[in-house]
């Protein structure tokens, strides 16, 4: 380890004294696990593929391990921390640096097109890189997906599981419309995986980084975006049951016959599962059955 690195917040000799002295208390309801392991924070830099000409949003920065790295590799980094006792941490521990914005907010409350202005130069890549919290990592995740911001990238950290489940592919078990949703405006992989034991306190999973990247255009063109996600969550209701159950479900058993008709013209079995639907198997039984919205 050389000096740099044992210098760093991450430091896990480092990290414990910035907590005891500021007798900081983890927040079980913030989800708050801190990494302590240098090979990992270069590896999701890395990940990000960062530079000074991109600027980057963080979400739960805690006491700043993470971010020092973003520091030192992007434009700018703008943190949006919940927790308001983590503040004057922040304030300590990422003093030195010129180029950081923190922003003590809920992201999921705060007019993020508006903050964003706030950039020094807000025409480059927004690129955003974090640690979620895993409490509320779907939330936020589709949250910022669905914004009319154009992030160009998503690195973030998340349980193992929610990060396959994002990127898994039809006919597997983890598929589903989850992973449906994400991959309509972004290609998803899982980076690599991240042990328990590199947090402080270890949480009682592991973790992974998945890394997304915004498509040019969704992956599929459909007729009526709101639908297509309404029939896509509808076939998922019951994991089990074929696409025509759960479609009479949804659309009423009195509509059966029309159903058939819909799903015979647009060539989809009604005996089929929604996990063996590929994405632009759902674009078509979406406009398939347009006909059945009220």
């Amino acid at each position: 380890m050389t000096k740099t690195d044992i210098d760093r917040i991450s430091n896990i000799i480092r990290t414990q004294d910035i907590l005891r002295r500021h007798d900081f208390n983890f927040k079980k309801k913030f989800g708050q696990n801190f990494l302590t392991d240098h090979n990992i924070l270069t590896k999701i830099t890395q990940t990000a593929g960062l530079s000074k000409q991109v600027n980057v949003i963080e979400i739960g920065p805690g006491i700043g391990s993470l971010t020092q790295y973003l520091l030192e590799e992007a434009a700018e980094v703008m943190a949006f921390e919940i927790d308001k006792t983590l503040i004057p941490i922040l304030d300590e521990t990422l003093e030195n640096y010129d180029n950081f914005t923190l922003v003590n907010a809920d992201i999921l409350k705060v007019d993020l097109a508006t903050q964003i202005q706030q950039f020094k130069d807000p025409s480059l890549p927004i690129k955003v890189v974090a640690n979620l919290p895993y409490y509320i990592t779907t939330p936020i995740l589709m949250h910022l997906i669905e914004s009319k911001i154009p992030f160009a990238e998503f690195v973030v950290m998340m349980q193992k599981e929610v990060a396959d489940r994002i990127a898994a592919k039809p006919n597997s078990k983890a598929y589903g419309s989850l992973s449906i949703a994400v991959q309509y405006y972004m290609e998803a992989s899982v980076a690599f995986v991240v042990p328990r034991t590199v947090f402080i306190p270890a949480p009682n999973v592991d973790s992974a980084i998945l890394k997304m990247v915004r498509r040019e255009q969704p992956l599929v063109e459909v007729q009526d975006e709101a639908w297509f996600f309404k029939t896509m969550h509808s076939a998922f209701v019951h994991r089990r049951k074929t696409l025509m159950n759960n479609m009479q479900a949804a659309f009423g058993k009195e509509n059966k016959p029309e159903i058939e008709r819909l799903l015979a013209q647009a060539e989809i079995a009604p005996t089929i599962r929604a996990e063996a639907l590929s994405i632009a198997e759902f674009g078509k039984l979406a406009d398939a059955l347009l006909p059945l919205k009220k």
